[in-house]
């Protein structure tokens, strides 16, 4: 009953927030699978979740510096997919668009990569190497097909030159394309017996010819004699015309041919079980984050006001910052920066005077899985007061001691005065504005220099420049009066 009891206190604290992001890492480790399955990147992939996962064990028990070490070990093993398996990355990533990336239910991976295949028979091509490639389709080719070696390797550039370059005893056979990898190089194709064909089609068109009269495969063949590029499918040879025109009968055919019958049966299910194996890890990773053991912090933050009169002015308050002390998973708090919390107090029903305002957790925004334990202080007082306007004069502040026998015979200010605007009580004690300080030691003459004027706190200028020009005259002082 107390565990059921846990059960729905635990739900009932749960987020929309949190829903939506253990769905969405869910589906984006889902992905993840559906893209790499079968390659060595997933392979890699799960080491590093299981080292993780010994990380997150190795914190939890205080292992402090094995922790770290793993933590490390998992950051370089974060880069080495990168760097290792980039070529398999861009593969996958360059054979589907981006609505195959993001959604979609693909079958085994079936699908030759249609860049490299393009790009390598163009190349054979221009190098006149003849090449025999057969794309089966739903037909079974192991009757009518023979000899060969199993070859099951990655297509790649190098490896299609590598099996139809002269020098290879295979390269007279074909090379079957299946689930995205040569299966088997040097097999034996049944030869056409039309006498229809012209004659620049010799014996490696008739047996691509001859397999496509037969199955539903697609047969490409390069010719070494015109270096040209031809396909054989339903019956039919066809010139290719340009690397397009290739491209697009690769994809029609592999888009046309289906699993077995019970394949799609299978897939589902295995489909089924890794988004559900996706889903638990995915909690368990942010359960441990959001809801493992909570450590504490204390945080000085500086108070925010909002929703604050035009028409009044803070005069003074009591804090201008709070201290809180928060706490939440290790993870969550040791990333935690003071710039992610606000604390906010609303002055939209303030008054003229002293108000006193709680501070409560409605008032704190928190990253999620972070919670307040305490504030300091628990209220503040701020003391609010009218705006008003208030011409004021200004006076120059001389510092300093004029050279013998000068003195400052005469000084105007340009304005002589400037309108300010502040609290009421502020501008009720303030008589006067002064400039900044203005050196006299090194003053020999009659001049004129533009200083800024020195607002206290809480005044601001209404309207034109802070900036007044002031006018002097010095003259010589009467010595024989000093007698």
């Amino acid at each position: 009953m107390m565990g059921m009891n846990a059960l729905i206190t635990f739900l009932l604290s749960l987020t929309w927030q949190d829903v939506v992001d253990v769905l969405l890492c869910s589906y984006i480790v889902f992905r993840l699978y559906i893209l790499f399955r079968g390659t060595a990147v997933l392979r890699v992939l799960v080491g590093i979740l299981l080292l993780v996962i010994v990380q997150r064990c190795t914190t939890f028990v205080g292992l402090v510096l094995t922790s770290w070490a793993i933590q490390g070990i998992t950051a370089a093993a974060a880069l080495i997919i990168i760097v290792v398996f980039r070529n398999e990355i861009r593969s996958i990533l360059q054979a589907r668009n981006l609505t195959a990336i993001l959604w979609g239910s693909p079958v085994k991976e079936r699908r030759a990569p249609i860049t490299t295949i393009v790009e390598s028979l163009r190349e054979l091509a221009h190098k006149r190497c003849g090449a025999l490639l057969v794309f089966p389709g739903n037909n079974d080719l192991s009757d009518i097909t023979h000899g060969g070696e199993p070859v099951d390797c990655h297509i790649s550039r190098d490896t299609m030159i590598s099996v139809f370059w002269p020098g290879n005893p295979l390269h007279d056979g074909a090379a079957v394309i299946q689930d995205g990898r040569i299966s088997r190089a040097g097999v034996v194709l049944p030869v056409s017996n039309r006498g229809d064909l012209p004659s620049c089609y010799g014996t490696r068109h008739r047996a691509a010819l001859g397999l496509a009269e037969r199955t539903d495969a697609l047969v490409i063949a390069v010719s070494e004699e015109r270096g040209s590029i031809t396909a054989a499918v339903e019956g039919h040879l066809v010139d290719i015309t340009d690397d397009t025109h290739l491209s697009r009968m690769l994809e029609q055919h592999l888009n046309r041919t289906s699993p077995s019958h019970d394949e799609p049966l299978r897939e589902r299910r295995r489909l089924i079980a890794a988004a559900c194996a996706s889903f638990v890890l995915v909690c368990i990773t942010w359960f441990s984050f959001t809801r493992g053991t909570d450590i504490f912090m204390a945080l000085d933050i500086p108070l925010e006001y909002i929703n604050r009169d035009p028409l009044l002015d803070i005069v003074d308050a009591s804090a201008n910052s709070v201290r809180l002390h928060v706490g939440g998973s290790g993870s969550l708090v040791k990333s935690l920066s003071p710039e992610q919390v606000h604390v906010q107090i609303d002055l939209r029903n303030a008054s003229p005077g002293l108000n006193t305002f709680s501070i409560s957790t409605e008032q704190i925004k928190l990253p999620p899985g972070i919670f307040v334990k305490k504030i300091e202080p628990a209220s503040v007082d701020v003391i609010l007061d009218v705006i008003v306007q208030k011409r004021l004069p200004v006076q120059a502040d001389w510092v300093g001691k004029l050279p013998h026998r000068l003195v400052i015979q005469e000084c105007t200010l340009e304005p002589a005065d400037l309108l300010i605007e502040g609290p009421q009580q502020i501008l009720a004690d303030t008589t006067t504005l002064y400039t900044e300080k203005i050196p006299v030691d090194t003053i020999e003459q009659s001049g004129t220099i533009t200083v800024p004027v020195v607002l206290p706190p809480s005044l601001r200028l209404v309207s034109g420049s802070d900036r007044v020009t002031v006018h002097f005259t010095v003259q010589s002082r009467d010595t024989s009066q000093e007698y």
